[in-house]
């Protein structure tokens, strides 16, 4: 294999890695009074383009739609977060974990290879619940194995819509977060504190009015301590009068209004969120914080090390082995080696799992994994980084080794520094904290 194809399959290799799924921690309730529903959601994520977008009906017998979203989605545009259409009908999307033992039929159903044409079309072609439950039977809907959707009508009716399974309610209120609720436990569900402080707040008042609505959204809404990051957008939806009422980046001053009907009257228009609002000193310092994902720079930076590390673990390798007996330092080869192998995989850790950055450290999973142990790694490469910036200080003091192989392990060195740096500028060795 030529070094050319080597240096592809690594390429494609990372890069695959990077467009990996990532969950985010979202929050809905939905309140009926009076004939009245109100439905408030919290989009919380990393987008730094979170727009709103109208769509008017394709045909006869289908209804004009607004969403709100932050994801793109190759050519087929923005991935809807949440939405409502002309008749009254709504939707929100929560990440949730996989129930266990899961399963549905899909023998003869459609399957679903356009995600985001279909949660649109959903709502171009359903005006209640019971008409979305009969389209969404006709999917295999367990394509959403990682997600949880709940749908609700003006009458205030709604449709849970879990991987495996579909349950239809009628609760006055309603609160939902990043669980499924048919298996979910209550002991688990209140341990998720923007669903506790939701539940809590309706328990002895519930309203409709805008006021509250914005109360109500407010308590269940996340910034963490760590880069003041969490709720990229809350959204207010009003089903009777087809009202949006957004707020931007935890901000409950500021509110901006939309008139769904309105909207779709000038045409099919994409807007962005973050120009309709006032500045935002904690949304300013979100998107100057520079991760693999958002920075094209530190991915290829990424990318470029997987290569080197690659590199030096084969080139190392046998060279240890072809003269493990007689080459001075071999030892420190093997250590070299070693923290090669490790930081490959660190490497991939970080660009596949986005929370690593913006949660506290050690970064600890929602469940006991590898991710727990992996964070430890920036200070086992302190700790390792030690001895071998010593041996490579003997090395050009020294003529046992090739130039070629002190100047690769020098290099490997320097790289090493500059992820200790940049672990530091990530916060990822802030323990106490």
């Amino acid at each position: 294999m030529t070094r050319i194809k080597i240096v592809r399959i690594i390429l494609f290799s990372m890069l695959m890695l990077l467009n990996l799924k990532e969950a985010y921690s979202c929050s809905m309730y939905k309140i009926t009074i009076n004939g009245k529903t109100i439905v408030g959601t919290n989009f919380d994520a990393y987008y730094l383009t979170p727009t709103i977008w109208f769509e008017n009906v394709k045909n006869a017998n289908t209804y004009g739609a607004g969403f709100t979203g932050g994801r793109q989605d190759g050519k087929n545009g923005i991935a809807p977060q949440s939405g409502m259409n002309s008749e009254g009908l709504s939707f929100s999307r929560l990440a949730s974990p996989t129930p266990l033992n899961g399963n549905v039929n899909s023998k003869n159903k459609k399957q679903i290879t356009n995600p985001t044409l279909y949660l649109k079309d959903i709502l171009h072609n359903c005006k209640n619940v019971d008409e979305v439950k009969e389209y969404i039977s006709k999917y295999d809907f367990s394509y959403f194995l990682q997600d949880v959707f709940i749908y609700i009508d003006k009458s205030g009716k709604y449709l849970v819509v879990e991987p495996y399974t579909m349950t239809i309610g009628n609760d006055v209120k309603y609160v939902l977060s990043n669980f499924c609720p048919s298996v979910t436990t209550d002991k688990y569900a209140n341990n998720i504190e923007r669903y506790h402080n939701g539940v809590e707040f309706l328990k002895n008042k519930i309203d409709t009015t805008l006021s509250f609505a914005t109360a109500l959204i407010d308590t269940m809404h996340v910034c963490r301590k760590k880069v003041g990051d969490g709720t990229l957008l809350s959204s207010i939806w009003d089903l009777q009068q087809g009202v949006i009422t957004m707020y931007f980046y935890h901000d409950y001053k500021h509110p901006v209004q939309f008139n769904l009907q309105d909207e779709l009257n000038k045409g099919d228009h994409i807007l962005d969120i973050t120009k309709l609002f006032p500045p935002n000193a904690e949304f300013k310092k979100l998107t100057s914080y520079k991760i693999p994902q958002n920075s094209k720079g530190i991915m290829y930076l990424f990318i470029a090390l997987f290569g080197l590390f690659t590199f030096t673990v084969i080139y190392f390798f046998v060279s240890y082995l072809r003269k493990r007996k007689t080459a001075a330092f071999s030892k420190q080869k093997l250590l070299l080696i070693a923290l090669c192998t490790v930081m490959n995989y660190y490497l991939i850790v970080l660009a596949t799992n986005m929370y690593i950055f913006y949660f506290p450290s050690p970064y600890k999973d929602y469940k006991f994994s590898h991710l727990n142990i992996a964070a430890y790694i920036p200070f086992l490469t302190i700790l390792i980084l030690i001895p071998l910036l010593k041996t490579n200080w003997k090395l050009f003091k020294e003529k046992t080794w090739s130039l070629f192989s002190k100047l690769l392990f020098a290099i490997n060195n320097i790289a090493f520094i500059v992820l200790v740096m940049f672990f530091t500028y990530w916060g990822l060795y802030n323990i106490l904290n």
